[in-house]
């Protein structure tokens, strides 16, 4: 590429992409293509190599050869000669492979030279050629073939001494054995020039006959002699070479022995079917025997049988058989040959034509009548024109008798062709297909324009010399010249030629007459199907009256019916049908019956008019007939127009009308009958005929009646409507599938079908069939596809059919989608179906031309709601939706909420609010997609917009439900798949005018429109100016209603802290001037605290001055008026009004101690406070009240407010509560604290009694959110000094207070309650006790003696009991979940409180276990082993675990510094913290494995050590990836910031290398060790290492460093705490007490006792536990060292 001039690298041989082709090309070719070189002109040599520029094809040529090349291709005489004695002296000296590299180029060079004028320059080629063969030898056979066609022509060379050389140097190529071979390999090039010859021989004829007449004796035998040249090159040049001879060269018989030379060749050929060559060969027949002298083909008589039969025999040949353009060819020149024949004079005429007829004609027709392959060839069509020209000779009188001759010769061939037929129709056992063969022949005789003719293409027919005046004289006659021309001038004149018609007419007769009696007496099928087929083509009463003189053996049962048809009608055709169709018709075995249609389609042609045929067709309809007749019938009517019109009136009759009509009544009531039984052939040809009457039109009318056809799709339609309320699909697909199929034809093929009632009804049923869901209709996908395409063609043909018209189809469509959708009776599976079916069928109406927008706007128009409808489905929805904003204080209320109460838990049916909009939505989705927009359009897009904020309000009722259930979020889910969102409508049009149009409805309605106004606000991002369009000014929501106080209430966060401020200052002027009366009231100070509050929320705007102001308000309402407080009462007797506006005052209160920045005068914190705990009272009082929302609310506020104040004063820092008033903080404490705790633990342990379950998320809960939330709160003391009855369990092991035992026992419970808020602030209390709990185990701790072994303490007896419960519960969870698989808890489910119930347990435990000393641990330790609950709990830990528990951000596949998971992040149990609830037992159990290998190592690594495999690598891997350097970082820094102080040791830590180093010294003793954590720390072993010593023997220092390493190991604590007991050992050692001769320790590694048991013989000290596995290992009661019985 690129740069001709461009430096060529050396050595670079390799050629260009054009180049390797050439090289290829002349390789596999021998020749290089011509497209290579100096031209392609045959002409110009053009030496490639020199040419290509292709470097590696050069170097095949040596230099001095590919010059000599050159030089042949120059025009010079003298310089190729020259070149070519250069060439070949070169290939003589040369060696072989230099010479090799020329053979790809001498090819196209010899073909060329060897030609040359100059015969000097062929001599020298031969020469050279020689030379060249002598030096390759075998190498040149490659290119053998492209060289051998000119070297035979060289050996003939004109110029002797060319041709000796050329001769020379094949006979050195090849010897004189292999010389043959040679030729066979190169036959196709040989051949080509044997072709050449023939050619020439033709064109010599041509254009120098007299140079071919002088050289007659040797071109005839050449050219006669080689007639039977079965070559497919040669031949064609053969015989166009043949004739050319025999009509130039008039005596070219004499220079050939035609007898014994010529003519036998040909019988040979013709023989054999001219060996594949007869379309070459055989069109030459005619003319080649026509120029025969008579001389040579007499006698004629024997040489016209010869050549006619060698035809015969050539056509039998299987070859010829088998090829349809051979055997055409034959026959074609049989036929010709023959008319010539014919027309030959002599005397011996008669006995040619006897012997043409008898011998030849009559078996060539039975030979290709006896063969199918042959039966549809051209010989039928030519007899039947070769008959019309004996037959026009015939009817023409001429006084040479010809006239006579041809009548004879008529005569002759119809008598035989009888005898012929007969022979063959004759036999019990004829053949089917011969039959067939013959009654198609005879069809074709009758009237050839009544077949297709095997070819259409023009051929002329050839003419004959003795015709010639016949043809001057009948010029008109058009068919004698061109064979396929004027055919119907042909059939007229062969239907009005008696000389055709009468024998016809009698042939037929005798064959009908043997048929039938082989009918009658043999039963015969095959003759039966021949007589129906002579009957279709020869119809007349002749023919049947032959048929009824040999079928007149009637039976007696036929009587009455033969004397009848003899009274009214005569015809022998009626006769004939009475007397045999009938009784054919009504054989039942009979399971062919086209061919007996077909005799009756005869029998109506005979017939004299309509009438008549009606009649007789209403009789058979009367009859028992099978339904397949008369669909036979009509299905050939409809094939063509002389049928139809001999049955039409019998089709619009009354007679098969009815009778349709009751066989579509008996076909849909027998389907949709349950079970029912019926042959399926026999159902789907009634069901194919049915079909067929109401789909085929003809010139637009139907072919039977029209009421008919009305009555039978009512009946359709009605069988289809039963299908829908079957339950048994089976039986109804069947049925259901064949109407389908008859809907689906008459819908698409009959124009203005559905413009009648009873089609539009029958169209509204099947879209209401796939418009349902499949377990609705029962029918299957494959047929609700069939009726899916069945109702979107007929509301394709509908929409093209209006044309401005109504459809009652679309009517009724629209309404019945709209009770669907308005029923409340949809999943989200039918509505679905139902939504995707009314869109394919608005997508059909968009499709309507010029009409759509008017179609698509009266669909909608019908289906959308109007608007007392719209308030019904709004009534409809539940009004749970309001709990949460009106708990979230988003609204307020001071009225009883009003809508549907129905539970939606259980509830497996969609609101129809949701399913109208959504419905809708998709039809608004379409349209804007569409465009299709059209008339008014702010009328349209007002509509659009008020169907979107329908949906939206659906949406947002959703989103406001606190657990919708899975149907409702299935439902979002299919919206998601449809696109039917707010962002694609924002895409598709502008949403100003919705946003309006959602602020008009929540101005007047409020409550969920001011929620969805605010969301739409939201997700629009609206800016400051367009919420100014909506929000204009504070004083234009006057007076307040509830629609404008919520519009306000959610429009707060939206607002400028400018519009804020406005707002705030006229509500609390408003404030200042509300009488008594206007306290409860919406557009009084309810309606203005309730936007206060909004206003304050999110403090965002500076108004602190106020706050204290409205108080004071508040207080002057108190003074003048105290019943509209509602302090210590009961809430029975209170309205809603009054309820809705304490709520505001108790959420006033909470936002005044957050904001307010003035200190409160004392009035004002006692006003406080009191309030606070006389609404509590109120509360408490009211508990049986909660299932009335404001109550609830008024409840939760309540508590809300305790909670407040609870953290107003926990969290006073001692600057600020300096501004205090003196002793209210100790007020609060001593009072005020301990009466919210006094009023709200009774309340929940009261509420929790009558309610076991409050975990769906209704209201109840709320309230123990709220109530949970402040009891947390709660101080320790105050919780001990707690006013709870007492509650003690019979048979409870405790060392518990009574009081402390009440309280566990009456909250332990708690934790298995089935609501979240109960059991997050049951354990927070709780947790509070677990510190308090242990030292009273200490008692029992000293009474243990040394005597008992193994000795086990259970933590709270309280605690366990539920832990044990829980266990049980959680097994059945979580046992089929392998370990280390996670286990998705769904939020809030039960299994979930369940799970956290026992996780919250375990941290109790937990909390308690820590608590405890050590010496107690080992016992409650010992105690969990036992129970194995420790086990349990681990095994759930690791289903409950996430595999990757990152906290957030994203996952990292290992943890780094910055990667936060739940192990290094603190959980937060807040009550009403339910914004990660999805995370919440992940975490929680990640805390719980976390805590549980901090305070209790030694048994998790003891349990880690029992596992399985698997169990044991998933827990080894998890904790070293995510918990070891967690829990180690964790120890080395307790470590470092250590306050515990040791006398005589230090300890100090190295976070880089995770090691803590204790030094011990006493007196002159120095010991440094070296403690190292494992990477998977804790579950591995933690290595000792020694470090300095002094003063210590080695023994003595391996024991200490044992020990250690014991203590570290099997103690459940902390390293601080091993090194402690450590330090103990060591201690006691020093002072003097001895070691344990078995554990060689002073204290006990597990249970930390001294040694205390003496043996009274050795008086050695061992430690109890010791002992016990002494004595139980060795199965004696012996002292370890004395070896004496131990007393």
């Amino acid at each position: 590429m690129g740069g001709k001039n461009k430096q060529r690298t050396k050595g670079n041989l390799r050629p260009s992409s054009s180049g390797r082709a050439a090289e290829l090309l002349a390789k596999e070719r021998g020749t290089v293509p011509g497209f290579i070189g100096f031209g392609t002109s045959q002409s110009d040599l053009g030496y490639v190599p020199a040419i290509q520029g292709a470097e590696e094809v050069d170097s095949l040529v040596d230099a001095d050869f590919r010059m000599v090349l050159r030089k042949l291709s120059k025009r010079d005489v003298t310089t190729k000669l020259k070149a070519m004695q250069e060439f070949g002296t070169m290939c003589k000296e040369r060696e072989a492979e230099v010479v090799k590299g020329v053979l790809p180029y001498w090819p196209r060079i010899y073909c060329k030279i060897s030609l040359d004028h100059d015969r000097r320059v062929r001599e020298a080629t031969q020469q050279s050629f020689e030379q060249l063969i002598l030096k390759v030898k075998k190498h040149l056979a490659p290119y053998l073939k492209s060289i051998m066609g000119y070297w035979l022509i060289a050996q003939c060379d004109t110029y002797s001494p060319a041709a000796s050389a050329a001769k020379v140097a094949f006979e050195k190529a090849f010897p004189l054995s292999k010389q043959p071979e040679a030729l066979v390999f190169c036959k196709d090039e040989i051949l080509n020039v044997r072709s050449a010859f023939f050619e020439l021989i033709s064109a010599f004829c041509q254009h120098l006959p007299e140079v071919v007449k002088a050289e007659a004796p040797r071109v005839c035998p050449a050219v006669l002699l080689s007639i039977d040249d079965s070559d497919a090159a040669v031949c064609p040049a053969l015989w166009e070479a043949v004739l050319y001879t025999i009509t130039t060269i008039e005596d070219c018989w004499s220079h050939v022995n035609a007898r014994k030379g010529v003519l036998p060749k040909l019988w040979t050929v013709l023989r054999e079917g001219g060996r594949g060559l007869a379309t070459v060969i055989y069109p030459n027949l005619l003319p080649f025997i026509s120029k025969v002298p008579p001389d040579v083909v007499e006698p004629k008589l024997e040489y016209f049988r010869v050549f006619f039969s060698s035809i015969i025999q050539g056509l039998s040949n299987e070859r010829t058989i088998a090829s349809p353009s051979e055997s055409s060819a034959i026959i074609t020149a049989f036929m010709e040959c023959l008319c010539f024949a014919v027309l030959q004079k002599g005397e011996d005429q008669s006995q040619i034509h006897q012997m043409l007829i008898c011998d030849q004609l009559i078996p060539f027709v039975s030979a290709v009548l006896k063969d199918p392959k042959l039966q549809s060839g051209p010989l039928f069509y030519q007899t039947a024109e070769v008959l019309s020209s004996w037959e026009a000779k015939a009817e023409l009188f001429n006084d040479d008798g010809t006239d006579e001759v041809f009548q004879k010769l008529l005569s002759d061939f119809w008598g035989h062709l009888l005898k012929m037929c007969i022979l063959h129709v004759d036999r019990l056992d004829a053949d089917p297909k011969l039959l067939f063969a013959i009654s198609g022949m005879l069809e074709i005789l009758h009237n050839p324009k009544s077949a297709m003719k095997p070819s259409n293409r023009k051929s002329l027919k050839i003419r004959f010399t003795d015709e010639d005046e016949f043809e001057r004289n009948t010029e008109s006659r058009k068919f004698m010249e061109v064979r396929n021309g004027d055919s119907e001038i042909q059939a007229d004149l062969q239907q009005t030629s008696h000389l055709r018609k009468e024998p016809l007419e009698n042939l037929v007769c005798n064959l009908a007459e043997l048929s039938i009696v082989y009918v009658n007496e043999q039963k015969s099928e095959q003759h039966l199907n021949f007589l129906s087929a002579l009957l279709n083509t020869f119809s007349s009463n002749r023919v049947f009256q032959v048929l009824l003189e040999q079928g007149n053996n009637v039976s007696p049962a036929q009587a009455e019916s033969q004397n009848e048809v003899k009274a009214h009608n005569r015809s022998p055709s009626v006769q004939f049908l009475y007397l045999n169709l009938i009784t054919w018709l009504k054989e039942d075995w009979r399971k062919d019956t086209h061919f007996l249609v077909d005799i009756l389609y005869s029998v109506l042609h005979c017939c004299n008019n309509n009438d008549e045929r009606k009649v007789i067709l209403d009789d058979l309809v009367k009859m028992d007939l099978k339904w397949v007749i008369f669909l036979q019938i009509i299905q050939k009517a409809c094939s063509g127009t002389t049928k139809l019109s001999l049955v039409s009136d019998w089709l619009k009759g009354d007679t098969l009308g009815e009778r349709l009509v009751m066989l579509a009544d008996d076909l849909c009531h027998l389907g949709l009958k349950p079970r029912a039984a019926s042959s399926g052939s026999a159902s789907s040809e009634r069901w194919t005929l049915l079909s067929l009457v109401l789909s085929q039109h003809v010139k637009s009318e139907s072919l039977i009646g029209e009421t008919f056809v009305e009555r039978i799709i009512d009946k359709l339609q009605a069988a289809l409507s039963k299908a829908k309320d079957l339950s048994e699909a089976g039986d109804t697909e069947p049925s259901v599938s064949f109407i389908c199929d008859v809907a689906s034809s008459f819908f698409s093929s009959v124009k203005g079908c559905l413009l009648m009632p009873s089609s539009e009804d029958l169209l509204l049923t099947i879209f209401q069939l796939c418009a349902q869901r499949q377990d609705a209709t029962h029918l299957s996908d494959v047929l609700v596809c069939k009726l899916k395409h069945t109702w979107m063609s007929g509301v394709n043909s509908l929409v093209h059919q209006l044309q401005g018209t109504q459809s009652n189809f679309l009517f009724k469509a629209a309404l019945w989608v709209k009770n669907q959708v308005q029923s409340s009776s949809l999943d989200v599976k039918r509505l679905q179906v139902l939504i995707s079916a009314v869109s394919d069928l608005l997508l059909k109406l968009m499709e309507a031309d010029g009409q759509s927008g008017c179609l698509v706007r009266a669909y909608v128009e019908h289906v959308t709601p109007n608007k007392i409808e719209w308030g019904k489905l709004h009534e409809s929805l539940c009004s749970e939706w309001m709990h949460k904003p009106l708990l979230e204080g988003r609204l307020s209320m001071n009225c009883e909420p009003l809508g549907s109460s129905v539970n939606l838990c259980g509830t497996t049916k969609l609101p129809g609010h949701l399913c109208t909009s959504a419905l809708l939505s998709k039809i608004v989705l379409l349209q804007l997609k569409n465009h299709v927009v059209h008339g008014d359009h702010d009328s349209e897009r007002k509509k659009i917009d008020n169907i979107i904020a329908e949906l939206l309000y659906s949406l947002q009722w959703i989103e406001e439900l606190e657990n919708p259930p899975y149907l409702l979020l299935e439902y979002l889910h299919m919206l998601e798949e449809m696109h039917i969102t707010y962002e694609e409508f924002s895409t598709l049009s502008s949403t100003a005018n919705l946003q309006q149009t959602i602020f008009d409805r929540s101005e007047e309605h409020g409550r969920l429109w001011s929620l969805t106004m605010a969301k739409v606000i939201r997700a629009e991002n609206a800016v400051s100016w367009e919420r100014k369009e909506l929000f204009k000014t504070a004083e234009g929501f006057l007076p307040l209603t509830e629609g404008r106080l919520h519009t306000l209430q959610c429009l707060s966060s939206f607002l400028t802290e400018e519009e804020k401020r406005e707002l705030v200052f006229h509500c609390v002027a408003k404030l200042m001037t509300c009488t008594q009366t206007e306290l409860s009231s919406t557009d009084g100070a309810f309606g203005c605290l309730s936007i206060l509050n909004s206003c304050l929320k999110d403090r965002s705007i500076d108004c602190d001055h106020l706050l204290p102001a409205v108080l004071k308000i508040i207080i002057s309402w108190k003074n003048d008026n105290d019943d509209s407080f509602l302090f210590s009462c009961s809430l029975k007797e209170a309205s809603a009004q009054l309820l809705g506006f304490n709520i505001e005052l108790m959420r006033y209160l909470p936002l005044l101690l957050k904001y307010s920045a003035a200190p409160l005068a004392d009035n004002e914190w006692d006003f406080l406070m009191c309030s606070m705990l006389a609404w509590l009272e109120t509360t408490s009082e009211s508990r049986l009240l909660y299932h009335i929302p404001l109550v609830q609310i008024f409840a939760c506020v309540s508590c809300d407010l305790a909670s407040a104040l609870s953290t107003y004063f926990e969290a006073a820092a001692p600057y600020s509560t300096a501004n205090l008033p003196k002793n209210l903080v100790s007020e609060w404490k001593e009072f005020f604290s301990e009466g919210i705790h006094n009023l709200l633990l009774p309340l929940l342990v009261k509420i929790t009694g009558e309610t076991k379950n409050a975990s769906e998320g209704s209201f109840q809960n709320s309230v123990l959110s709220s109530l949970g939330e402040a009891l947390t709160y709660i101080s320790k003391d105050q919780f001990l000094n707690h006013k709870l009855p007492p509650k003690f369990v019979a048979g409870q092991k405790t060392n518990l207070p009574d009081k402390l035992q009440t309280l566990l026992n009456t909250l332990c419970p708690l934790l298995l309650f089935r609501a979240r808020p109960v059991q997050v602030s049951v354990y927070h209390m709780l947790h509070k006790l677990m510190p308090e709990l242990p030292k009273f185990d200490d008692e029992d701790l000293k009474s243990y003696g040394d005597e008992e072994e193994e000795l086990a303490l259970s933590p709270p007896a309280a605690l366990m009991s539920i832990l044990a419960t829980q266990e049980l519960l959680l097994e059945n969870i979580l046992e089929c979940i392998p370990v280390g698989e996670f286990a998705v808890i769904q939020p809030l489910s039960d299994e979930f409180c369940l799970v956290l119930g026992y996780l919250l347990t375990w941290k109790l435990t937990l909390a308690f276990f820590k608590a405890a000393s050590s010496q107690l641990r080992v016992l409650y330790s010992q105690y969990l082993r036992r129970t194995k609950s420790l086990n349990k709990l681990l095994y759930h830990l690791f289903r409950l675990m996430p595999e990757n528990p990152v906290f957030s951000g994203p996952t990292s596949e290992v943890p780094n510094k910055d990667t936060k998971t739940f192990f290094t992040e603190e959980l937060r149990l807040d009550v009403k913290g339910t914004g990660m609830l999805s995370s919440q037992i992940p975490h929680l159990a990640c805390s719980v494995y976390h805590i549980t290998l901090k305070d209790l190592p030694a048994m998790v690594r003891l349990w880690w050590n029992s596992c399985e495999k698997r169990v044991f690598n998933v827990v080894d891997k998890f904790t070293s990836k995510y918990v070891s350097s967690v829990l180690s970082s964790q120890e080395i820094a307790s470590v470092q910031t250590s306050t515990q102080l040791f006398n005589g040791m230090t300890v100090k830590a190295r976070s880089a290398a995770r090691e803590v180093i204790a030094t011990y010294s006493v007196d002159d003793i120095f010991i440094e060790l070296i403690i190292q954590l494992p990477s998977n720390y804790p579950l591995g072993s933690i290595t000792v290492e020694s470090g300095k010593r002094v003063g210590v023997a080695v023994q003595q220092w391996r024991n200490w460093m044992l020990q250690l390493s014991t203590y570290l190991t099997h103690q459940n604590g902390s390293i601080m705490e091993g090194l402690s007991l450590w330090k103990n050992n060591v201690d006691k050692r020093f002072e003097g007490v001895e070691d344990c001769m078995i554990c060689f320790s002073v204290i006990h590694g597990s249970n930390y006792s001294l040694p205390k048991k003496a043996c009274r013989t050795c008086k050695k000290k061992f430690h109890s536990a010791c002992l016990y596995k002494w004595f139980s290992s060795s199965n004696k009661s012996t002292c370890p060292l004395c070896r004496e019985t131990f007393l």
